[in-house]
């Protein structure tokens, strides 16, 4: 049988539960959102920025500095290559954001990924490629890796009390805030990272031409760096489009961007393109990609074959060419479709004193410099104090050597040994630390040897002492020191460039010479009411029987053209969307074709009115609203001089759109007005504009409830006596035709 429950609950329990509640929880409180960003996300905001995304005047974000400093103190800047899952197990310690995001750290520093210049890492076994998207590093216990000869520039007196030492996350080790680098690493790799609200791209320098430009800044600030620091450097090489002017530019504000190029041979014997070098900004795999979407979309029809052949020898990405194909043309196709041209963007934003700021090169250099300069002072003040110490010790041990003998009667006639210290410090009048120092003298050394080396280390020690006051309370001698230390990185680590630099100017000039052979074969353009393009060429056209359009359907232009010609497509919003024949596939008349909307990328709602074709952006466009005015602008208004895809404001959005018209000269045209009045005029008389959305001049006059009904170009003999339908004087009302009255001409729409 159950137990019975009580009922009644005990009174001291029943406290305890009231207890338990919260005073206030559940209630909703309203926070202005100003207040909720600043307590909550700006925080957050400020600890990626300055712990996470930022590098810093050493060239490291903190992930990198915690995985190197890490393989410092386990000694593997010398000796044997360990399993990188110990590293990262290890890195830990410094670094709680999981053992993932450690090994990424660390192949990227890797020699075996070739994503730096100068690796800090020497590693064994697959860490990828960084030129490849599917050359994946393989897992952390199958890979190895040790500190590269490199990186002892970064360690370099760190245990000299050089840079500050923090506690680690949970106050169990001390980590550096910074590496006293030799170099100025932070021009030397390149390092990216993304922020709240802020990004940084650095990119990659020869390190003997940073070198060397840091010297030259050293000796004069006013130097041009531009005359030492020539280009970027990459590791995968490439060619890098130079223009002195946009490079000092880069290098004066810490903004703008490269423009890289991949390295191409061509075989003879195989009739096959061999790109071994391609910019830092894609993968073999996206170029790949790219050539074959141009190839099914016929845009390159000069390919039989493209494949990938990187193997250990390095990248190589290779192209069969049809036979009688022009490989050098070919190529200038490909830089200016795929990404085997890119540019690489510079956004100069380093943490100076925990504070993001993006710098130019020549305030990098200053504030490396300053930096350090510091790390010598302190480097020089600790070795100073060291040495001080020692000579303070000798000294004492100077006095004594003096009178070995009654030294050595203190010591022996002292009966506590507690008291030798002691009885030597009143002896001699010397103070306990070097009394402590005698006392621990062993009787070996009490020779004359041994004395005399130890005043010889006196003397030499003073000198050095002075020799360090005199660093310290000169800059230039510290200058001197960074110097020296910059021309020995030199010395060991320079390396040729891997990037060759080659004139934009001789590029463009020979663009400009050698134009890309454009395919003009001729085809026809289809479009219709409901906004679907049909590009059909003249032989499927003379096969073809009646043109599919979709229920409801029916075409509105239909022009002769050819595959260069540039497409501009006007839409219901005021806008025009800009494309290309050559990019649009052939079609058939038994098919819809492309809806432009879709192709395009259209807005929501959005509908093409009126295409036109052009091949030099000659001639007009005129713009006919239904309240009889009438705007028109040269075509040569729409020319961008980027590829940019899409205009806004094309025409005037003021008005309802009736028509819109393209001429290559002026003409007479007609006007029609659902009150049943034509007017015909010449477009000579309609003021062109160059703004595209202006609202044009009023042409034929439209009372309460009419409006444009029709507006088509007039050809001889359209009317009988036209000279009735023309005026002088614009705007006007238009005419009715012979013998009908305004009702009986009045449209019924």
């Amino acid at each position: 049988m159950a137990p019975r429950k009580n009922k009644q609950e005990p009174k001291a329990q029943k406290k305890n539960s009231a207890s338990a509640y919260i005073a206030g929880a559940g209630t909703v409180m309203d926070s202005p959102v100003t207040e909720t960003l600043k307590t909550n996300f700006m925080p957050y905001a400020m600890s990626i920025i300055i712990s996470r995304a930022i590098p810093e005047i050493d060239g490291f974000k903190p992930s990198h500095r915690k995985l190197l400093y890490t393989m410092y103190n386990m000694g593997l800047l010398n000796g044997k290559t360990i399993k990188s899952a110990n590293i990262v197990g290890r890195t830990m310690q410094l670094n709680p954001h999981g053992d993932a995001a450690i090994y990424d750290t660390m192949v990227r520093l890797s020699e075996g990924n070739e994503a730096l210049l100068h690796p800090f890492v020497a590693s064994k076994g697959s860490f990828g490629k960084a030129y490849s998207r599917d050359m994946q590093c393989a897992a952390a216990r199958y890979t190895e890796a040790k500190l590269s000869a490199i990186s002892a520039e970064l360690f370099a007196d760190i245990d000299k009390d050089t840079v500050d030492f923090v506690d680690n996350y949970d106050a169990t080790m001390k980590e550096p805030t910074l590496f006293p680098v030799t170099f100025p690493t932070i021009l030397v790799n390149s390092n990216m990272g993304i922020a709240a609200g802020m990004a940084s791209s650095i990119c990659p320098f020869n390190l003997k031409e940073v070198c060397e430009t840091t010297i030259a800044f050293i000796k004069d600030e006013d130097i041009n760096i531009a005359d030492t620091l020539l280009a970027p450097d990459f590791p995968i090489g490439g060619e890098l489009l130079y223009n002195r002017e946009e490079t000092e530019k880069i290098y004066e504000t810490g903004r703008g961007g490269f423009k890289i190029r991949g390295v191409y041979t061509y075989d003879k014997s195989q009739n096959c393109i061999d790109i071994t070098e391609i910019p830092p900004t894609t993968t073999s795999e996206q170029i790949i990609e790219k050539v074959i979407d141009l190839a099914k979309a016929k845009k390159l029809t000069e390919i039989n074959d493209i494949r990938d052949e990187t193997d250990l020898d390095g990248l190589k990405i290779t192209i069969d060419l049809k036979r009688g194909t022009d490989p050098d043309k070919l190529m200038k196709k490909l830089f200016k479709l795929t990404p085997l041209q890119d540019t690489f963007s510079c956004n100069f934003n380093i943490l100076i004193a925990s504070s993001p700021k993006v710098m130019g090169v020549k305030e990098i250099l200053g504030e490396w410099v300053a930096f350090r300069e510091e790390c010598i002072r302190r480097r020089v003040y600790f070795k100073l104090s060291k040495a001080k110490d020692k000579l303070h010790l000798l000294r004492g041990m100077e006095k004594i050597l003096v009178d070995i003998d009654k030294a050595i009667k203190i010591v022996r006639e002292t009966e506590e040994e507690k008291e030798v210290i002691p009885n030597l410090m009143i002896g001699f009048g010397i103070d306990e630390n070097q009394a402590e120092y005698v006392a621990e003298i062993k009787l070996r050394h009490l020779n004359r040897e041994y004395i005399l080396k130890r005043l010889e280390d006196i003397s030499n020690l003073v000198s050095e002492i002075e020799e360090m006051e005199g660093i310290l309370a000169s800059r230039s001698k510290i200058k001197r020191i960074i110097i020296k230390e910059l021309e020995e990185v030199i010395k060991k680590y320079g390396k040729d460039r891997k990037t060759k630099i080659i004139s934009s100017a001789d590029i463009q000039e020979e663009e400009m010479n050698e134009s890309l052979e454009l395919d003009e074969s001729a085809v026809t353009l289809f479009f219709t009411k409901d906004g679907y393009f049909k590009k059909i060429t003249p032989q499927s056209l003379r096969m073809s029987g009646e043109q599919k359009l979709k229920e409801g359907d029916e075409i509105t232009q239909i022009v002769e053209a050819d595959n260069a010609h540039e497409l501009l497509f006007f839409t219901n919003k005021a806008q025009v969307y800009k494309s290309k024949t050559s990019d649009f596939s052939d079609a058939k008349a038994s098919v819809l074709g492309d809806f432009v909307g879709s192709k395009l990328g259209f807005d929501e709602a959005e509908n093409s009115v009126y295409m036109l074709a052009t091949r030099n952006y000659s001639g007009f466009v005129i713009f006919v609203f239904d309240n009889g005015r009438i705007s028109k602008v040269p075509l040569s208004s729409y020319v961008t001089k980027t590829n940019r895809k899409k205009l806004i404001a094309a025409y005037c959005a003021k008005f309802p759109l009736n028509t819109v018209m393209y001429f290559e000269k002026d003409c007479d045209i007609l006007l029609k007005s659902t009150n049943g009045r034509m007017l015909l005029l010449n477009t000579a008389s309609i003021p062109l504009k160059t703004t595209r959305d202006n609202t044009g001049i009023a042409v034929m006059t439209q009372k309460k409830g009419q409006r444009i009904f029709s507006v088509e170009e007039y050809k001889e003999g359209m009317l009988e006596n036209d000279h009735r339908y023309r005026t002088r004087n614009l705007p006007a009302a238009g005419s009715l035709k012979a013998g009908e009255t305004a009702k009986q001409a009045k449209l019924d729409i």
